[in-house]
């Protein structure tokens, strides 16, 4: 809905667009003024001086039809139709009309020059009107400033009205614009907590079925049994991704309670498993948990998780054959630490997965959304350090 300036402060609605029964009951009104008021005029005028009849009636047609264009220039059509009303009888109604339409905008400075043009045109025709008295004149002229009152309060009125519909429109508008945005919003960070979800979960397990998969490709002294049990860690990984997957992609649904309950999410007490698997499938970790993982709050100790499942899934995903250290230290009121390090690999492996960055950006998100701080650097002794920091209340 568009609003222009109406005065310091106080905006003006525009007025809904009037139908075609709304312009033409407006119209017939305005004839029938225009016939009470022209109506004994009129017949002194074919009696006396019909030339002034069919100007009267041309310029009352006129006005007809400029007032018309009242809405786009309100005050213009005010005054020009209020004037003539010093000569032509049959301009009266247009010119209620014009001055009703200006006074629903309610701005003093444009009604009070229009109403003194229309107030003064109607004493002049008054005064000089076929067969007018001067006692019947004290009679008509304050009921003619009571006529003209009585349409700039209804005018207002009418605007004033008009401007509490705008208002209650815009407001009921902005509410529904406020609660899509609401909606999309909610949808995009749904969308944006799965896609971090997948990431720390799938990458984990395709980026250690990947590792094992290039030893099958370019190992050739391994022996039946190492194989085997490669074939085995591959087998696994894929079934948990599986598993994982189907548990991930059950938030989409639309359905309520269409999805299984949702597994506990792991945290600082699940590094220890985290941290022997890595070593199950070949990483060479070591590890210093030096804080007591059951204390740790639950939601400070998942994103701990997901850091060094991070670092692991890195370190599979670009430095395969490097020694990889985890240091996870801190107390209630200091926060929780947690650094892992490992070496740069001297070439790119031959079986790397392609990088994507997405997993770092993601981690960093989920760490400033627990009040904490990421940082990632590579030393002078080509170390690649991932260092965090949360918040652990006292």
């Amino acid at each position: 809905m568009s609003t222009i300036p109406a005065r310091a402060g106080q905006p003006e609605f525009a007025p809904l667009p009037i139908s075609r029964w709304g312009q033409a009951w407006r119209l017939l009104l305005v004839l029938a003024l225009s016939a009470v008021a022209w109506t004994e005029a009129a017949i002194w005028q074919w009696q006396h001086l019909r030339a002034w009849f069919w100007a009267d009636l041309g310029v009352g047609l006129a006005c007809l039809v400029l007032v018309l264009w009242r809405r786009r220039y309100p005050f213009t059509v005010a005054v020009v139709t209020n004037a003539v009303t010093f000569a032509s009888f049959s301009a009266g109604g247009p010119a209620t009309l014009a001055l009703f339409s200006l006074a629903t905008r309610r701005r003093w400075r444009e009604i009070v020059p229009a109403a003194i043009v229309g107030l003064a045109a109607g004493l002049v025709s008054l005064r000089s009107a076929p067969g007018s008295q001067e006692e019947d004149f004290i009679v008509t002229g304050p009921a003619l400033v009571a006529v003209l009152g009585i349409i700039v309060a209804w005018g207002m009125y009418v605007g004033s009205r008009r401007e509490l519909l705008g208002t209650l429109r815009e407001r009921a508008e902005n509410a529904e614009r406020e609660q899509a945005a609401r909606v999309a919003q909610a949808r995009t960070s749904e969308r944006t907590r799965i896609a971090h979800e997948m990431h720390d979960v799938l990458a984990h397990r395709i980026s250690t079925v990947t590792m094992h998969a290039g030893a099958l490709t370019y190992r050739e002294d391994l022996t039946a049994a190492q194989m085997r049990a490669t074939a085995g860690v591959i087998q696994e990984n894929a079934r948990q991704a599986l598993v994982e997957l189907r548990e991930v992609l059950g938030l989409l649904r639309e359905e309520p309670g269409g999805a299984a309950p949702e597994r506990p999410q792991p945290d600082a007490t699940d590094l220890d498993a985290l941290i022997t698997e890595a070593r199950v499938t070949g990483l060479r970790v070591s590890s210093s948990v030096a804080v007591d993982a059951a204390a740790v709050p639950p939601t400070t100790g998942r994103t701990a998780y997901r850091i060094v499942q991070e670092g692991l899934t890195n370190v599979r995903k670009h430095a395969t054959h490097t020694a990889v250290s985890i240091d996870v230290t801190g107390c209630p009121g200091d926060g929780l630490e947690v650094v892992v390090r490992n070496k740069l690999p001297l070439g790119r492996p031959v079986h790397a997965m392609p990088p994507s960055g997405l997993g770092l950006i993601g981690l960093r998100e989920r760490v400033e959304l627990a009040g904490g701080r990421l940082e990632r650097e590579i030393t002078s002794d080509r170390d690649f350090v991932l260092s965090a920091w949360l918040p652990w209340p006292a």
